[in-house]
């Protein structure tokens, strides 16, 4: 890609949902290292990315916090963690378009660098990193919130999951009545593949679920499985 004209700078902030009083910010943001390396561009976005990457924790830390008054300590990092985290912000990053905007060198271009999700997330936290030096605190949070929304939503349930594997351990060594063990088999082609798993203590099944990995069946399989023990021990 040649360098960024005025109109692609601007459907770039539509995507993200923020229009820059500086646009030279953005364009910054969209600067990657290969492309300085063969252009001899002074700027690269990497010093945004380390801004972004702190603005996006703190964000993320704020929202948790208030989401979830009563979440331990412990779990509230685990949901900071799932989502600030590469994976994650590359898959925001490729809804919202924004690998077509990279300036890339074209040894990283022709590699593929536009969908590489290192990229890709390094990106969207300088993005994030210009936007506070744009607009400050205030539009930086409200973008994080907005983009992110959704993703800190999805893995609230995960985490209830998780302690619900946790507290089974916890409450069949205070029952002393054995401990949990999962039998989990898949069915189905690789693509389409669905993991069955059954709890078992002592032999004796007592929750079951499905889910596209075997970690998310046996979380499944706990959630039931720890209401049955907590009814019939009334514990």
């Amino acid at each position: 890609m040649s360098d960024l004209e005025n109109s692609t700078l601007s459907e770039c902030a539509s995507r993200i949902g923020y229009e820059f009083h500086n646009p030279a910010l953005l364009r910054q943001a969209l600067i990657h290292r290969s492309w300085q390396a063969e252009n001899s561009d002074p700027l690269t976005n990497e010093r945004f990315e380390f801004l972004g990457d702190a603005v996006l924790g703190w964000v993320i830390a704020d929202v948790a916090f208030h989401r979830l008054a009563d979440m331990p300590e412990g779990k509230l990092t685990d949901l900071r963690r799932s989502v600030v985290n590469m994976h994650a912000l590359a898959d925001i990053a490729r809804q919202l378009g924004i690998g077509e905007f990279l300036l890339l060198g074209k040894g990283e271009d022709a590699a593929g660098g536009r969908d590489k999700s290192s990229i890709l997330a390094d990106a969207l936290e300088a993005l994030i990193g210009a936007v506070y030096l744009d607009g400050g605190a205030p539009a930086a949070h409200e973008m994080v919130k907005r983009l992110l929304a959704d993703s800190v939503e999805e893995a609230i349930p995960h985490l209830e999951m998780f302690d619900a594997k946790t507290r089974i351990q916890e409450l069949c060594a205070r029952l002393s009545i054995g401990i949990p063990t999962y039998d989990v088999e898949g069915e189905g082609p690789d693509h389409e593949l669905v993991f069955t798993a059954i709890l078992y203590v002592d032999g004796r099944a007592y929750g079951s679920g499905s889910g596209r990995t075997k970690k998310a069946a046996e979380q499944i399989a706990a959630v039931g499985a720890y209401d049955t023990l907590v009814e019939q021990h009334n514990a």
